[in-house]
């Protein structure tokens, strides 16, 4: 190992040390919002739409490039706030979150205005929710209906790795190392990316490394009458899922006025509280401001379960106060680093949250089978068949709602293809990290502190 290299991992050997170490590092720029490219072209999607974005963050002469697929109902600025930490403590890396296509159909403009202080809290909130039970409000946001994008039932995993080949590639033409790596349901896109067919060869070629954060690929597949039921229901349905039970655009539009409207005005009387629209579940007992409110919904503690793929360990209201502030109480993920995950903090028309996220795409995610063919494959055009010649490092961290399953699925997919047991690193913190906490923890953060190890590993090591 070289000197350079021994001094990186002893950096990195703690979060709290590669913090300080990150304090020297040069400075850097994170793009204004996603730098857009061709994307793969999906049969009946108009061609304004057969595009993929990034966020580029990091050093403009970084050759290395980690890869991040969010996960279901997430969008590119999701990463921001990690991918800003991991530039500044690996030297040579940057990291690109990748946007998908389905977030060219959100209309932004008023929170691109609420971002720039060029709005208010309330101005973002009526514009996007508070028109539908205030007539008053005339200019307003409109949902893009259904019938318009009956082409988007068929945005599923074939057209999601193919946009991430168009990114990969990209990657791979700076000349450096490209890790590939995914939250949630981005876990089962990467290990589709890295197992998938492109003529003939797998996708992990060219690849240095994956990286699962508490999501993955289930080595069991769905059967091939499950997979012919989905999509028959996907036909006669929505093209969008409903993330925990709230249709689609709502719980983006949720997710983006709260985290922006808490960083706006963080100590104003809720808005979304006094809304009658707004779930009784997601609203306190007790007049809250609209960070309390905001923390109330998404706090492991008090968001309800069906919520649990959007929470993290925030803290909980304040004992006193009318109304009530939001208390962190030792909690490993700051509020306001949350809000900003979500929000797309100093980015235009990104925030984290997708608001029409594809039905297909959660249906094809399971026929993956960590990369083995398999019946239902060819019933949903998936083609990740080569599981067995994924010949690179894997990172795999299970938090609370992937769990066990994930680190068995990179055990098995490491398996299969005869990875070497020191190129496999497995954190279990199930008990401790909720989903989003890898994410968002800070300062101390487990999954940060290994991401950071395993990059410097992989940028140190000799081709």
């Amino acid at each position: 190992m070289s000197s350079l290299a021994a001094r990186r991992f002893r950096c990195a050997a703690t979060t709290a040390v590669a913090l300080a170490c990150a304090a020297i590092a040069p400075s850097f720029a994170t793009a204004a919002g996603a730098t857009w490219m061709r994307g793969f072209t999906a049969p009946g999607t108009p061609a304004m739409y057969n595009r993929v974005g990034v966020i580029k963050v990091g050093p403009a002469r970084a050759r290395n490039v980690l890869v991040l697929v969010p996960g279901t109902s997430a969008g590119g600025g999701y990463f921001v706030p990690l991918a800003k930490t991991v530039a500044a403590m690996v030297p040579g890396w940057q990291v690109w979150s990748v946007e998908r296509r389905e977030n060219l159909l959100e209309e932004q403009s008023m929170v691109n205005r609420a971002k720039a202080h060029r709005a208010t809290a309330r101005q973002l909130f009526d514009y996007y929710l508070g028109y539908l039970t205030d007539p008053s409000v005339t200019t307003h946001f409109r949902s893009v209906p259904d019938a318009n994008v009956g082409f988007a039932r068929r945005w599923g995993m074939r057209v999601a790795v193919e946009d991430l080949r168009h990114v990969v590639l990209a990657a791979q033409r700076r000349g450096g190392r490209v890790v590939l790596g995914g939250h949630s349901l981005g876990g089962s896109i990467t290990t589709a990316y890295a197992t998938w067919d492109f003529g003939g060869r797998a996708g992990a070629r060219g690849l240095a490394g994956l990286v699962y954060i508490d999501g993955g690929s289930s080595p069991k597949p769905v059967t091939p009458d499950q997979a012919s039921q989905s999509l028959g229901k996907l036909q006669t349905g929505s093209p969008w899922l409903s993330f925990g039970g709230i249709p689609a655009p709502l719980a983006g539009l949720f997710n983006v006025t709260g985290s922006t409207g808490a960083l706006l005005d963080p100590n104003a009387p809720s808005i979304g509280q006094a809304w009658p629209l707004l779930p009784a579940n997601l609203k306190p007992p007790v007049p809250a401001t609209n960070l309390g409110t905001y923390g109330y919904a998404l706090d492991t503690k008090t968001s309800p379960r069906g919520l649990v793929a959007a929470q993290a360990h925030l803290g909980h209201l304040a004992t006193s106060g009318n109304p009530r502030g939001w208390v962190r109480a030792g909690a490993i993920t700051p509020i306001q680093r949350y809000a900003q995950v979500f929000s797309g903090t100093g980015l235009q028309s990104v925030d984290g949250t997708a608001w029409y996220h594809p039905m297909r795409l959660t249906i094809d995610s399971g026929a993956v089978g960590d990369g083995n063919a398999n019946s239902a494959q060819s019933i949903l055009d998936v083609r990740a068949t080569h599981g067995a010649d994924v010949h690179v490092p894997i990172y795999a961290f299970g938090a609370a709602l992937g769990g066990k399953r994930v680190l068995d699925a990179a055990r098995a997919l490491a398996r299969q293809s005869h990875i070497p047991r020191r190129q496999l690193t497995l954190v279990d913190r199930r008990t401790s990290y909720a989903h989003n906490d890898p994410a968002a923890a800070f300062p101390r953060n487990v999954f940060l502190s290994n991401l950071v190890v395993f990059l410097s590993r992989i940028g140190a090591s000799r081709r």
